[in-house]
């Protein structure tokens, strides 16, 4: 207790450096602002003192994530005790007024109950000096178990604060002790954070989409340490997921009675038994029960082969239970950290952990500062050693990013090529989709790098030019695969205002960070406009399926689980045939991975992984959000307990 007294009153120990407006200067600070542990940007922070008791904390955040250039201020008032008194971010305020907080963002008012204690936000993550402040609060109150957060909009769990660990680091010659936490429900998961014994939040680990830390600039030299530290209790946050929801079956065991769709293609089979045995799957069809074998009745439902997201970042711990609960066995990984990666795959493979099977692309750029990730090449020999890391530590694929010059492009294909390694990614921006695969693309990602190509003379998309038909046929030469990921072209690139859970249902049934981070998104474009660029896609989505072209399903950093949902609906929309959409999802996606041999179709010896929906998918694309059960290696899920170990009610 002593210990925590002293802490917090670490603004009375504190030296002023200069007053403003009336104001001591009593505490300043810089974050470094990393993603993909990539330094894309820098937080600095101010705390003045105004009055006995009160404070306000200014913080700037000023990055640039692949050319996207953001500057936001955020400005908190707190009174006794780090009571938050407004929260201001942009056109973003909340006030507390008594036993309420008043919510303003632009025209739009909302009123909220507040409890005595309680902290407030504004729907998102806040930057890393907030959240130190939040911590602040938390421990001046006692350290409750849970803590309310006030914050717009309904369905916000408390907090979950808690003191999982400490560390200690040799920074600048001496000895740091830092006190590890976790914070659940700030965001989708849970973010790992540092506070070092002055009280300061010394480094942060979260994800929106795709990872993020940041850290305060004196720990810079231990960047690495940091996030060693950070994966692992990510890891231990694993463990206690798999214990919250362990199989409901596993072994050997029938499943009896469902209607078959193998994902061969062949027609359903009615009735038909699945036997499972040792994570393989044994038969199928119309084929006896083995003697004293226990049975899952499955009668009236329908049984597919595991389904594949083709297009994923794998970001936190508690995607793999979202992902399992919507049927999605394996996953390709299509740019990540690299410890968190292969640390993950480990435990998936080794403990059964709750998860897909992971497939992994190692993330290769250029371009300095506006690079996207930490492989960033700038010679042929920093491109093939980047390929041979990758390689040697068991990835599958290599994906290609934006600024890539060309002769790199030529290295890392022949290169990964040589490895045995598929190449996938965008379009480098000095070339288009023609000269990608002539350059040694095996794969693209995302439809727009199609439509572009398509439409490199300037004129109207025209599906019948040969510009366009020239593609297509050079695309049918080279096998090239397309994951257009259109589900989040639809969801992110919307006109801002427009209602997602018009289009996308499952967000009714996400956590609430989820739900006001995809529910917020959209872009300043007219709908009109909108609507025909979808158009547009949809007509080069039917015309690569005509042709034969291979299309693989992924939702990119869509709602996870649903993102897949909407993209194999999507496809049907473009005029694809149902059982065409789920092979996208299934021996198509296993395919293109060159995984066919054990996976993508339900037939004897292959991986045991299923899925068990109400209703028939081939009738109704979007029976496939109605999942029951989820069998991964032989190892039987119950979709809704995994969905809701996450926050989601399935």
């Amino acid at each position: 207790m002593r210990k925590r007294l002293a802490v917090l009153g670490l603004f009375c120990l504190l030296q002023f450096a200069h007053a403003q407006s009336g104001e001591l200067l009593v505490e300043h600070g810089k974050y470094n602002v990393y993603l993909l542990l990539h330094q894309i940007g820098t937080e600095e922070y101010g705390v003045t003192e105004h009055g006995p008791t009160g404070l306000t904390l200014t913080a700037r955040t000023i990055a640039n994530d692949r050319g996207r250039a953001s500057d936001s201020t955020t400005v908190l008032e707190t009174g006794p005790q780090f009571a938050p008194i407004r929260l201001r971010q942009g056109t973003a305020l909340a006030e507390v007024a008594g036993a309420s907080v008043n919510f303003v963002d632009g025209p739009t008012t909302q009123h909220a109950a507040k409890p005595l204690v309680a902290f407030v936000g504004l729907g998102s993550a806040p930057p890393a000096a907030v959240q130190m402040m939040l911590m602040r609060y938390w421990l001046a109150h006692h350290m409750p178990r849970t803590l309310t957060m006030v914050r717009p909009g309904q369905g916000a769990l408390p907090l979950e604060i808690r003191l999982v660990g400490h560390d200690a680091f040799q920074v600048k010659g001496r000895m740091v002790r830092l006190a590890r936490y976790t914070i659940s429900n700030l965001i989708f998961g849970r973010e790992v954070v540092w506070m070092n014994d002055s009280g300061r939040l010394a480094a942060l680990m979260t994800f929106s989409g795709l990872p993020r830390e940041e850290m305060l600039d004196e720990y810079a030299t231990v960047a690495g340490e940091l996030v060693h530290s950070g994966v692992q209790q990510q890891m231990l946050d694993l463990a206690e997921l798999d214990h919250e929801v362990p199989p409901e079956m596993q072994g050997a065991y029938a499943i009896v009675g469902a209607r078959l769709i193998d994902g061969t293609g062949a027609a359903p089979v009615e009735h038909a038994t699945v036997v499972v045995r040792d994570g393989k799957i044994v038969s199928a069809g119309h084929v006896p029960v083995p003697a004293g074998m226990r049975v899952v009745h499955a009668e009236g439902k329908t049984l597919l082969p595991g389904l594949w997201d083709s297009h994923v970042h794998y970001s936190g711990v508690e995607q793999g239970p979202a992902w399992l609960a919507a049927g999605i066995t394996t996953v390709r990984d299509c740019g990540g950290e690299f410890e968190f990666l292969t640390m993950l795959r480990r435990r998936l493979e080794t403990q059964h952990a709750l998860g897909p099977r992971m497939l992994l692309a190692g993330l290769i750029d250029s371009g300095g500062p506006l690079a996207f990730g930490s492989v960033d090449v700038r010679t042929g020999g920093d491109a093939v050693r980047a390929v041979d890391t990758y390689a040697d530590a068991r990835f599958d694929q290599i994906k290609v990013y934006d600024r890539l010059p060309e002769d790199l492009l030529r290295i890392v294909t022949a290169e990964a090529h040589r490895r045995g390694l598929i190449v996938t990614g965008h379009v480098p921006s000095a070339i288009d989709a023609y000269k990608g695969v002539e350059d040694g693309m095996d794969q693209i990602n995302h439809l727009e790098f199609v439509v572009h190509a398509m439409s490199l003379d300037g004129r109207p998309l025209d599906l019948n030019s040969a510009l366009s038909k020239g593609l297509i046929a050079e695309f049918r030469e080279h096998g090239t695969v397309v994951d257009p990921t259109e589900s989040w072209t639809e969801l992110s690139e919307r006109p801002k205002g427009m209602d997602a859970a018009a289009f996308e249902p499952g967000l009714l049934s996400a956590p609430y960070p989820l739900a006001r981070r995809y529910g917020g998104m959209g872009e300043a474009v007219d709908e009109a406009a909108y609507r025909r660029s979808l158009e547009v896609d949809r007509g080069v989505i039917h015309a690569l399926y005509e042709a034969g072209i291979p299309i693989i399903a992924g939702s990119d950093t869509g709602l996870p689980g649903y993102g897949l949902d909407r993209e194999l609906e999507l496809y049907v929309q473009a005029g694809m045939a149902p059982m065409a959409a789920i092979q996208t999802a299934t021996l198509t996606a296993a395919r293109a991975a060159r995984r066919e041999v054990d996976s993508g179709s339900i037939e004897a010896g292959k991986r045991a992984d299923l899925v068990l929906i109400d209703g028939d998918p081939l009738s109704d694309i979007r029976n496939l959000r109605r999942v029951v059960s989820v069998v991964k290696e032989g190892r039987l899920y119950n979709s809704r307990k995994l969905a809701r170990s996450v926050g989601f009610t399935r």
